[in-house]
């Protein structure tokens, strides 16, 4: 059985500038899965740097509200709310909130440095 504290998982800064800890990858763990799981905070007042992968993303909002923009579209965000991001799609979330805006990645196929392109 693998279970993975999120304590124990590397935090770093993406290159979106969004502070990120990959949980779950094929290529961290023996899993056999083709995605990407990771947890993220855009700090209260912060947004990401628009950004767009070449896979398919989806968000899980945990805490705090955000405006989450995909090309010229954008929405309020917050708790117990996915967002499906296409792939090479421009996007970005800003965070609008009095707290941190924490939220779940999952990208499929497993998330990848060369995929990602900063705009």
């Amino acid at each position: 059985m693998l279970v993975i504290d999120l304590d124990s998982c590397e935090e770093f800064v993406a290159g979106d500038n969004t502070i990120l800890r990959e949980v779950l990858s094929p290529t961290k763990q023996d899993v056999a899965v083709r995605y990407s799981l990771a947890h993220a905070i855009v700090r209260r007042g912060d947004v990401s740097l628009p950004h767009r992968l070449r896979t398919t993303e989806v968000y899980y909002i945990l805490e705090g509200q955000g405006i989450m923009y995909i090309g010229d579209e954008q929405a309020e965000v917050g708790p117990d709310q996915a967002i499906y991001i296409p792939p090479l799609s421009v996007q970005s979330i800003r965070n609008t909130g009095t707290t941190d805006l924490k939220f779940i990645c999952i990208v499929d196929p497993a998330w990848r440095v060369e995929d990602e392109e900063v705009c």
